[in-house]
């Protein structure tokens, strides 16, 4: 992140209030390398999508959800768009409230405002006053938020890495496990028998739930079915609505109708 905040990111860390705002903007392209907060975080943006790494997912946040990242959690930050962050810290009090797991969950009207009043709130708020309200109201809603299907499994090992970086680099990229194997420093069976192994999925079924996780992020940010359809490497847009209907449960105009802004 930029030095000229870190300071600022350190009183949010040492904020003796449970729950504290952090609003921030970034340029489109800026990435945060590997780093971790001793506090949980609730990682949100008005604007722009975030691409999130940790050691064992990758998620993408769009504007109308957020990550909840539990405490000391190793994550790195790129920014798609120019992103208009605006983060909560939760102390470990707060933070045991909404889980011990990391999730990308859907954003309410009602939790998107509640998280823009905190960041308008200072540090210290009154115990007994309005910060107070606001803090306890966004836990209920992080709560009973709805998780979004917008993670994907992180590989170890580093001949599947190249294999998977490139992919989330190019998601629409078609060649084969063969033609990857040849850049990748292992066979084609062994690139194999390690997405089974580190991911629970074949290669295949990664790189379709790549693309689909691609799509859905496309579609809450408003693009249209078919233009998602493009966006995530299918061939059509009915061919897109199947695999879409069959992974996620629901269509692609369901979702972009239920999750958008």
């Amino acid at each position: 992140m930029s030095p000229i905040r870190q300071n600022d990111i350190h009183e949010v860390e040492l904020a003796g209030r449970p729950v504290v705002g952090f609003a921030e903007d970034y340029p489109s392209g800026l990435k945060a390398e590997m780093h971790v907060h001793p506090r949980g975080q609730l990682l949100y943006a008005v604007s722009g999508v975030m691409r999130i790494a940790t050691e064992a997912a990758r998620y993408i946040v769009p504007p109308t959800a957020a990550l909840h990242l539990p405490a000391d959690t190793l994550h790195s930050i790129q920014m798609d768009g120019d992103v208009r962050m605006r983060a909560l810290f939760l102390r470990k009090s707060a933070a045991e409230r909404v889980g011990d797991t990391a999730a990308v969950i859907a954003v309410t009207p009602l939790l998107r405002e509640l998280i823009l009043a905190a960041c308008a709130e200072p540090l210290d708020w009154a115990l007994d006053g309005r910060g107070h309200h606001i803090a306890a109201l966004a836990l209920d809603e992080i709560e009973n938020s709805t998780e979004l299907p917008l993670s994907l499994s992180q590989p170890v090992d580093p001949r599947l890495k190249r294999v998977t970086d490139a992919l989330c680099t190019m998601p629409t990229d078609s060649r084969s496990l063969e033609d990857w194997a040849e850049n990748s420093g292992a066979t084609s069976r062994t690139l194999a028998r390690l997405f089974r192994a580190e991911t629970g999925m074949s290669f295949r079924q990664w790189r379709r739930q790549l693309r689909l996780t691609e799509g859905f992020t496309a579609l809450v940010s408003g693009m249209s079915s078919s233009e998602a359809a493009t966006v995530a490497g299918f061939e059509s847009a009915p061919a897109f609505g199947a695999a879409f209907l069959e992974v996620f449960g629901l269509t692609p105009g369901k979702a972009r109708e239920k999750f958008s802004c």
